[in-house]
């Protein structure tokens, strides 16, 4: 099978590509190549026969028009998203331009593409749209998010993949493109860039600096495993009923604040220090964010019993290998800026473009580069 998959230089892009080239998939690689996509985390299968990269923005709908023509996908997974909710906060504009528009230019050139197929290939493709389960707001200390729930966004990031998600569902209700929606809990793993809470707490502690923690540290959220979701997203991909969504949750609650001194804990063990007592000193609580939703648990049932898919790594094993990778690429992941603060918005600032000098920039041989492998 042919993918077509936006995002594939970014955190669970890149390790669905990891995957998917070890089971025989073809892969079209559209990313844009922001300051959190990068094409080291392919490691070697940058080259791999199977592999081809285009450095392209899915706002462009000239570019992804040839993309398609070219390469004839049997299917579309469209991850390509500004996704931190700080950045958001801060810089709404982006998340609009990207997860809005750019998701209804894919979907245009998809439906295009797609009412030229015959039938059978029409039968056959897919267009599997990532999202989150931020959409539905937040709960309180009881609940969980499902299927069937209203959509309640509250930060710009989670009203713009809702927005996305309302216009993948209308392409496929009005124009009968064979879309899937899926709303993911918190993923974690390698690869992930340091602006999140995982990398930037492992990341701090190494540094012996200060591991920042929102407000009281109490917020609950239900953490994935990336790998865990890649195979969700493939058994969908073969096995998912066109026009619906699925919810895929790993039913790992825990505080933001017990997720932060596990993470210390494991390093205290595998790298500990001689300069502090433990990675739990540099614990710092700091001003909240604004809008800070206090709870997400994912129901994934329905995927369970309509897949067949259930996560198979545990919290602590998976916590276990996520940390390792990043004493193991410390050098290339550290990133010092990416893990400023930003995101404290208030009723008397000005609303600003992000800083560039803030943000890492791709490197030279990144820059308009192609990898373009004939035989796909």
């Amino acid at each position: 099978m042919k993918i077509l998959l936006t995002g594939g230089a970014g955190f669970i892009g890149s390790n669905f590509i990891c995957s998917a080239l070890e089971k025989g998939y073809k892969i079209i690689n559209v990313d844009k190549l922001t300051y959190a996509g990068c094409l080291d985390n392919l490691g070697e299968n940058q080259s791999h026969k199977n592999h081809i990269f285009y450095k392209v923005d899915i706002c462009d709908r000239e570019k992804l028009q040839e993309i398609f023509e070219k390469h004839q996908p049997d299917a579309v997974i469209h991850m390509a998203a500004e996704s931190h909710v700080d950045r958001s906060i801060d810089c709404a504009d982006v998340f609009i331009r990207t997860n809005i528009i750019g998701t209804h230019t894919l979907l245009e050139v998809a439906l295009e593409y797609f009412t030229k197929l015959n039938n059978q290939k029409k039968n056959n493709f897919r267009f599997v749209h990532l999202s989150t389960d931020e959409v539905y707001g937040a709960l309180d200390s009881t609940g969980i998010f499902n299927e069937s729930m209203p959509y309640r966004p509250n930060s710009p990031y989670s009203a713009s993949k809702a927005s996305s998600d309302m216009l993948v569902r209308v392409y496929h209700k009005t124009y009968n493109l064979p879309t899937i929606i899926i709303n993911s809990s918190n993923n974690y793993g390698p690869r992930q860039y340091p602006e999140k809470l995982i990398p930037l707490t492992i990341l701090n502690a190494l540094e012996h600096k200060s591991i920042p923690v929102y407000g009281n540290g109490q917020q609950v959220r239900d953490w994935l495993y990336v790998d865990d979701h890649v195979q969700a997203l493939l058994a969908i991909l073969h096995k998912g009923k066109v026009g619906e969504s699925y919810c895929i949750g790993a039913d790992n609650e825990m505080t933001n604040l017990m997720l932060v001194n596990k993470i210390c804990e494991v390093i205290d063990n595998l790298r500990p220090s001689s300069e502090i007592g433990s990675y739990k000193d540099l614990i710092s609580f700091v001003q909240d964010r604004p809008s800070h939703d206090f709870r997400y648990a994912t129901d994934a049932s329905k995927l369970k019993k309509d897949i067949g898919w259930k996560p198979k790594m545990s919290f602590k094993k998976g916590l276990d290998h996520t940390i390792q990778w990043y004493l193991d690429h410390y050098d290339r992941v550290s990133f010092e800026d990416a893990r400023k603060r930003i995101g404290l918005f208030d009723s008397g600032q000005e609303i600003k473009p992000i800083d560039n000098t803030l943000i890492p920039q791709i490197p030279k041989e990144q820059q308009n580069l192609n990898l373009n492998h004939e035989g796909i």
